[in-house]
């Protein structure tokens, strides 16, 4: 609001409309709060993504339950739980919540705001790297109190962590952006439940058959949790094996995703 000039106008407000988007910041930033609320708050999600990591991290790091070699078994399972946590959120959360809102119209609504597509897509990347960002402070916290001393490069966890969450972001799109709501419901789940199990998350891939063993670890969650393995557990150098095939499967399921995803 501004004031005029002049002898007629003297001291009095401006009052003319002035419509316009709010700059692209601003309107990103807003989105990826409301994304973050809106993740936080529903219960299966909080579910899927804080509660049970944590339980299948105190659980399996407390009782004798699976064989996971020699050493600590909280240095086995933190790694493994992290990367589950990281499926969780970029993959599982995010394709329910996206398949829902394309369901009901909500991206609808959105890609006719001033905020665009692109501006959406960033949005939503950023809620997820922040709740990521406070599953990686919960489950360490809890991993450091069961006595888990973690060793390696914290850069070299980094990328991991940042390839994951692409490769699983781009699964979980390309997911919601085909499947019915319901079908996205269902196979995020599954699919959750399936890598839980043969992903090395809890059970070592050695503990497989021979045969099936070098077909499971091509497998995201394999990747990211043997990956983060060697270099938080083992102390051992860049994992550029694990860092190859994040990035393929991030290269592809976002291509494909960008080129089969629906927005109605």
């Amino acid at each position: 609001m501004t004031t005029t000039t002049g002898p007629a106008g003297a001291g009095r407000p401006d009052l003319t409309p002035a419509p316009g988007a709010a700059p692209l910041s601003r309107m990103v930033s807003a989105q990826a709060g409301a994304e973050i609320r809106a993740m936080l708050r529903n219960g299966e999600q909080l579910l899927l993504t804080m509660i049970i990591p944590v339980l299948l991290l105190v659980g399996f790091s407390a009782a004798p339950l699976v064989n996971v070699g020699g050493g600590p078994r909280v240095d086995f399972m933190t790694p493994g739980v992290l990367a589950l946590a990281v499926m969780s959120t970029a993959f599982t959360g995010q394709a329910i919540a996206t398949g829902f809102e394309r369901r009901y119209g909500v991206l609808k609504r959105l890609g006719a705001s001033p905020l665009s597509r692109s501006g959406l897509l960033l949005a939503k990347t950023l809620a997820v790297v922040a709740v990521e960002a406070v599953q990686v402070a919960i489950i360490s916290g809890v991993a450091l109190a069961l006595g888990w001393r973690p060793g390696g490069s914290p850069l070299a966890a980094l990328a991991l962590i940042l390839l994951g969450t692409a490769a699983f972001s781009g699964l979980g799109l390309l997911m919601a952006g085909t499947l019915r709501a319901e079908a996205t419901l269902a196979g995020a789940n599954l699919v959750y439940l399936l890598m839980l199990g043969c992903g090395g998350v809890i059970f070592p891939l050695e503990a497989f058959p021979d045969s099936a063993e070098p077909v499971l670890a091509l497998l995201p969650i394999s990747a990211l949790a043997g990956g983060l393995r060697a270099v938080l557990a083992d102390g051992g150098g860049v994992p550029f094996t694990a860092l190859a095939i994040l990035a393929g499967w991030a290269a592809g399921s976002l291509l494909l995703a960008s080129r089969t995803f629906r927005w109605e």
